[in-house]
């Protein structure tokens, strides 16, 4: 697996990128129990931030998860905080938010990554599951971002980690797919309400993954995974973590209100079988 450290020495991470800068990542936690040399895509945004000189506050609805991404990050050097937070819950919202002054003085940037799915077709959704993973996936996000915005620093920026679910219902996922699409007109909004101010919001848009949520798809679908694809392997959590660095980054001060695909070209039937 690689490391925070041999991230931060990369040449192309952009050392100290986002020094002074502190950082939310919402859904910075992994499940327990996961592969340990596999990394899910929350904690390597944060273990990739942290390498690039910012103070990550790793949010989860799972303490131990978020304490362990911290960890991680702190027996590498860098600097991070732990919240447990349940962002279905806008109590809970407006309580992490409340507390952010006493962690930082000041905030620059908000990824939300946080993201469930029941895998339910169809004919076997019912108001409560859509509710369910509508209140995390799109309200949840709605939350957080209208909460950050007169909060956050002038020419900050937010990310929402989507998926190409959003666009190809071949998973039969319709909740998590159609949370996943709305994500689009929330991050537009947010980008409307932000310029005023400078903060920009964009979209990464994630292909097949393979990450702990990526490996659990394919366990209940076989052969999710298992055909043609771009490069003839699947995407990694770094890969997502690149993109949302750069978004988060001066260095796309004029990008603003976009989806970002990170999928190889997926989207538009560009693969190959795996090689062997």
């Amino acid at each position: 697996m690689e490391t925070f450290t041999d991230i931060s020495r990369s040449e192309a991470s952009g050392s100290n990128r986002f020094d002074g800068c502190t950082i939310l990542v919402i859904g910075g936690g992994q499940a327990s129990g996961a592969d340990p040399s596999l990394v899910g895509n929350g904690r390597a945004i944060c273990l990739s931030l942290a390498a690039r000189g910012a103070h990550v506050v790793c949010v989860d609805r799972s303490g131990p998860a978020a304490e362990q991404t911290v960890a991680d990050i702190e027996a590498q050097g860098g600097r991070a905080s732990a919240l447990t937070v349940d962002i279905a819950n806008p109590r809970d919202v407006q309580a992490l938010f409340d507390a952010l002054p006493a962690i930082s003085p000041t905030f620059d940037g908000l990824v939300l990554n946080a993201g469930i799915s029941d895998r339910r077709p169809l004919a076997d959704i019912t108001p409560d599951s859509w509710d369910a993973i509508f209140d995390v996936n799109l309200r949840g996000h709605m939350l957080c971002a209208q909460a950050a915005l007169p909060r956050m620093q002038p020419g900050g920026a937010i990310v929402f980690v989507s998926s190409l679910a959003a666009l190809l219902p071949a998973g039969r996922n319709p909740a998590y797919e159609a949370s996943k699409a709305a994500l689009s007109a929330l991050c537009r909004a947010v980008a409307l309400d932000g310029h005023v101010r400078d903060i920009r919001a964009n979209v990464v848009r994630a292909g097949l993954i393979d990450t702990p949520m990526g490996r659990a798809a394919s366990a209940a679908r076989p052969g999710r995974a298992t055909g043609a694809l771009p490069f003839g392997r699947q995407g990694t959590a770094w890969d997502i973590a690149n993109a949302t660095c750069f978004l988060l980054s001066a260095e796309a001060a004029y990008v603003n209100a976009i989806e970002l695909p990170v999928d190889g070209g997926l989207a538009h039937g560009i693969a190959r079988p795996a090689a062997g």
